[in-house]
């Protein structure tokens, strides 16, 4: 059954109604948290001119981002092939990206962003307020993203919201990563609450996905990643312009 969003919550009249008898907030880190592109576009572009192919630029990063830096990769290399081959071809059909190639990317990519993920990441507007308000309530929070577990730390410390969540998970530290509902579930258990008293909160289809399939409440910010569609689409129970409505 969907949440009622027209009734004023029965705990906090100070808070949005979409976290009536909520016990835990998961967020999504990329596109819901932070902008993370600029620095995730400057370490493709050097891995990728590191492989003599030509670089993919921000704009199209920014339609790429979602899926962890595997996926990342493996479609920057799918269009930087394309394009080096035949300009005109880049429009088409997505060509297969050799195995060998892909990892050697990878582990460049890794190299590249690992040395400071956080130089150009930036704080959305609202973010701060809400993760503040909402830990000052005493309402634990967990992190949960595609992004590599080794990269969640240092951006964290580097924006000052460390100590915010009591649990964060990449998308490497389970064997199933978003969409899938496992780390949602995981995190659930973790803190002995059930699922319907969880929310997830995203940008993007593959977080509305994974918190419906786990059966949370789901909450949705239109700035993020989504491949160029509305998350709206995704069907979550609210939608925000901006995370300070939260609170």
């Amino acid at each position: 059954m969907r949440l009622d969003l027209s009734l004023p919550p029965s705990d906090d009249p100070c808070m949005h109604p979409i976290l009536s008898d909520i016990r835990l907030v998961t967020f999504d880190l990329d596109g819901t948290l932070v902008d993370s592109v600029p620095d995730l576009a400057l370490a493709v572009d050097a891995t990728l001119s590191e492989l003599g192919l030509p670089a993919a630029g921000e704009a199209r990063v920014r339609d790429w981002v979602g899926n962890g830096s595997l996926v990342l990769m493996e479609r920057a290399l799918q269009y930087a092939t394309q394009a080096s081959e035949a300009p005109e071809a880049s429009s088409r059909d997505r060509i297969s990206v050799d195995s060998t190639l892909l990892e050697r990317a990878h582990a460049a990519f890794l190299e590249h962003y690992g040395r400071d993920p956080g130089a150009h990441t930036r704080l959305y507007p609202g973010a701060r307020e809400a993760l503040d308000a909402l830990h000052d309530r005493g309402i634990p929070l967990a992190l949960v993203t595609n992004k590599p577990h080794a990269f969640i730390a240092p951006l964290l410390e580097g924006l000052g919201l460390a100590e915010h969540f009591a649990l964060c998970l990449g998308g490497d530290s389970l064997p199933e990563k978003k969409p899938d509902p496992a780390p949602l579930l995981h995190v659930a258990a973790h803190f002995r609450v059930p699922p319907a008293a969880c929310l997830m909160v995203g940008d993007s289809r593959h977080d509305i996905a994974a918190g419906r399939a786990a059966g949370f409440r789901t909450l949705a910010v239109p700035y993020g990643y989504n491949h160029g569609e509305p998350v709206s689409a995704s069907g979550p129970d609210a939608v925000v312009d901006s995370l300070s409505q939260l609170v």
